[in-house]
């Protein structure tokens, strides 16, 4: 073979995988992420982000990706008002300075055609930490209602507040903070 037919090939190669990967949109009714932690040893409180947005790419074998997903701070959610009030202040996630936490991957690790875990990196107020995520729940199919095609899933994750420059009333208010993500995407 010679140079110019292994080139050639390459680039097939290159092109025809670039142009095999499958975009979806989050659903921004049936996406939000939910966060517990324990309360003063009384309980566990739990709250959730209401606005959560993100593409999500995967290959047309599914078994590899990326994820880019957006939570809007200011959209905290905890059943008081005086409550989100305060997490959304300096002392907390900072939301006007702050307004966006991110989370991305290209680490989509797939077992059977199905996604069982995410590495990637979590930014929230501006500091970047690795975080891993594990996937008890994943499925693709074409939605019956809209007829678009979507893929969803459960997802989990363990954090440490105080890493985040969230650490206030540690170690009365909790430390390790539970994730725990519901994200639901239409094909683009």
């Amino acid at each position: 073979m010679n140079f110019f037919y292994i080139s050639a090939l390459l680039l097939t190669l290159v092109t025809s995988s670039a142009q095999s990967a499958e975009i979806y949109v989050t659903d921004p009714e049936h996406t939000f992420v939910s966060f517990s932690y324990k309360h003063l040893a009384y309980s566990i409180q739990t709250s959730r982000f209401d606005r959560v947005n993100g593409t999500i790419t995967l290959n047309d074998q599914m078994d590899g990706g990326t994820i880019e997903i957006a939570t809007e701070t200011g959209s905290v959610s905890t059943g008081s008002d005086t409550f989100n009030k305060l997490l959304r202040s300096e002392d907390y996630f900072n939301s006007e300075k702050f307004p966006v936490a991110k989370f991305t991957s290209d680490k989509v690790i797939f077992n059977n055609q199905a996604i069982t875990s995410l590495s990637g990196e979590l930014t929230i107020k501006g500091i970047t930490k690795p975080i891993n995520i594990e996937v008890s729940n994943f499925a693709c199919s074409r939605n019956f209602i809209t007829l678009k095609y979507m893929c969803g899933a459960n997802a989990s994750a363990k954090l440490s507040r105080s890493e985040f420059n969230l650490g206030k009333y540690v170690p009365f208010v909790g430390d390790e903070i539970s994730l725990n993500i519901v994200i639901e995407a239409s094909k683009e």
